[in-house]
C-alpha cells in the first residue's frame, strides 16, 4: 500500500497558502486511505464475482481466476451456500501480497447471473501487502452486493447483447492499517463495467445519503476519529489495464467539524499535468480548503 505520507509540497503546482501554517495531514491521509480501501475491496468483490460462475460457463476466455487462492463450497445449509476464498500469496501482476478470507453466502439456487441476484460478502482479516514497500491494510466487515443488471463480467466482449454489467455494494467495513489505527467505513456504491474481460472498464457512483449528504460512496470515522463524508461529484473510472487506478473523476472528502474538506481529481501524471492518449495515471490533485485557508496539492496514487 502507498506510505502514510508525511509530505513536503516544495514539488507542488500550486498553492494559494503556505502548508506550514496549515495543518492539510488529516486530509491527505484521507484521501489516500479512500483510494487504498476501496482498491482493496473492489479486486475482493472481483474475485468473489469469479467464483460464483457455474462451472458450466466457465471457458479459456476467463483464464485461472484469482491466484494463490483456494476456493471451498459448502452446503445448501438452510437454503444458504457458502463459498470461502482463502488468499495465501501475491496477486497476478506480483504487486500485493494477499491473506486472511472472503466469504460469499448466496440462496441456494439462486444464480449470480440473474438480474437482482443478491449475495452477502464478509471480509475476514482480508490483507493486502504492497511488495514494494511493505504497507500493509486489513479489512474486516460484511457487506451486500447486488448484480443489478444481471449477466457475468466474462460476457462483456463476447456477447453482442451484453454492453454493461451494474453491480451495487453496501455495508460496513473496518479497515486497520499498519500503524495499528482504525477507519470504519460505511458503504454504497455502483459499478459499472464496460470493455472486454481483459481491458474492463469500471464507473463508480455513490449511491448513500446520510446526515444531509447526497451521493455518497463513503462515510464514517477516519484514523482521528473524525466524522467524514465523501461524495461522488462526477463519476470515477477505473481501467483493468492500469491495474484498476482511478484514472478520472471526481470525489470530495468533506469533515464538517473543523470545517475542512478535500476535492479530489483523478488522472494525472508524475508531472502533475492530465494525462491523455488513455495512459494510466500516477498522481491526482487534492484541492484542500480548511477553515479560510485554501490550496493545491498532488500525491501519488
Amino acid at each position: 500500500m502507498v506510505a502514510a505520507l508525511t509530505l513536503s509540497f516544495a514539488g507542488c503546482k500550486k498553492e494559494s497558502t503556505s502548508t506550514s501554517t496549515t495543518n492539510t495531514e488529516s486530509m491527505q491521509q484521507l484521501s489516500k486511505d479512500e483510494t487504498n480501501v476501496e482498491n482493496a475491496t473492489d479486486k475482493a468483490l472481483n474475485d468473489a464475482e469469479y467464483y460464483m460462475i457455474p462451472a458450466a460457463l466457465k471457458s479459456v476466455e476467463i483464464g485461472g481466476g484469482p491466484c494463490n487462492t483456494t476456493k471451498v463450497t459448502t452446503g445448501p445449509t438452510n437454503d444458504t451456500i457458502t463459498t470461502t476464498i482463502t488468499y495465501n500469496g501475491p496477486d497476478c501482476n506480483n504487486i500485493r501480497t494477499r491473506s486472511g478470507q472472503v466469504i460469499v453466502k448466496r440462496k441456494f439456487q439462486e444464480y449470480w447471473g440473474t438480474p437482482g441476484a443478491t449475495v452477502l460478502v464478509y471480509l475476514n482479516n482480508f490483507t493486502t501487502t504492497r511488495i514494494s514497500n511493505g504497507k500493509s491494510l486489513t479489512l474486516n466487515g460484511e457487506k451486500h452486493f447486488e448484480n443489478v443488471s444481471g449477466h457475468y463480467l466474462f460476457e462483456l466482449g463476447l456477447d453482442s447483447n451484453v454492453t454493461s454489467v451494474v453491480h451495487r455494494e453496501w455495508g460496513s467495513v473496518t479497515a486497520t492499517f499498519d500503524d495499528n489505527t482504525h477507519k470504519v467505513w460505511n458503504l454504497d456504491r455502483q459499478r459499472t463495467f464496460t470493455g472486454s474481460l481483459i481491458a474492463l472498464v469500471m464507473t463508480v457512483d455513490g449511491l448513500g445519503s446520510a446526515d444531509g449528504y447526497s451521493n455518497l460512496a463513503s462515510w464514517g470515522t477516519d484514523r482521528n476519529n473524525e466524522l467524514f463524508y465523501s461524495s461522488i461529484n462526477q463519476s470515477i473510472v477505473y481501467k483493468q489495464l492500469c491495474d484498476w487506478d482511478p484514472c478520472s473523476g471526481i470525489i470530495i472528502h468533506q469533515i464538517p467539524s473543523i470545517p475542512k474538506s478535500a476535492t479530489i481529481t483523478y488522472g494525472y501524471d508524475s508531472n502533475n499535468n492530465l494525462i491523455t492518449n488513455g495512459d494510466c495515471p500516477t498522481r491526482y490533485r487534492v484541492d484542500w480548503i480548511v477553515g479560510t485557508k485554501s490550496g493545491t496539492f498532488f500525491l501519488p496514487l
